[in-house]
């Protein structure tokens, strides 16, 4: 079992070019998470940090670009707001893969540590490269 004196994190770079929304969620979830390595254990942060470039570039299929909905809540009363996808990818190119990510990670205390771990970018230039992210070819996970 891992704990949190013998995890080494890793620094990956993954381009999400044309790449499916939520195909390419479920996998840098796992990378965050950590479930790729063989010492993954559940209630400790194993993951790697993941550098995400291109998020603007992702992709949704069929017609999810016009009709699916992102809301966000003010707290006030009447403060809901419903916001399209397309609207969304040019208000903020990287929110929809956060979202995304947030979502398949756990609802806790490690969940929301686990997700300071996911830096994602809508450009190709990133301020990470001091860490020397390794490029990571998301087709050799399930």
């Amino acid at each position: 079992m891992a704990n949190a004196a013998t995890v080494q994190p890793e620094w990956l770079l993954v381009d999400a070019e044309n790449e499916v929304l939520g195909r390419l969620a479920s996998k840098v979830a796992m990378l965050v998470r950590g479930k790729h390595k063989t010492t993954f254990t559940p209630h400790v942060n194993c993951g790697d940090h993941v550098v995400v470039i291109n998020a603007d570039k992702v992709r949704l299929t069929g017609d999810k670009m016009s009709y699916k909905e992102y809301q966000r809540f003010s707290g006030h009363p009447g403060g809901r707001t419903v916001e399209i996808a397309k609207d969304l990818k040019v208000r903020k190119p990287e929110a929809m893969l956060e979202i995304a990510v947030r979502g398949m990670l756990p609802k806790n205390r490690l969940g929301r540590r686990l997700f300071n771990n996911l830096h994602v970018v809508a450009g190709t230039t990133h301020k990470h490269e001091a860490q020397k992210p390794r490029k990571f070819d998301l087709n050799t996970i399930k």
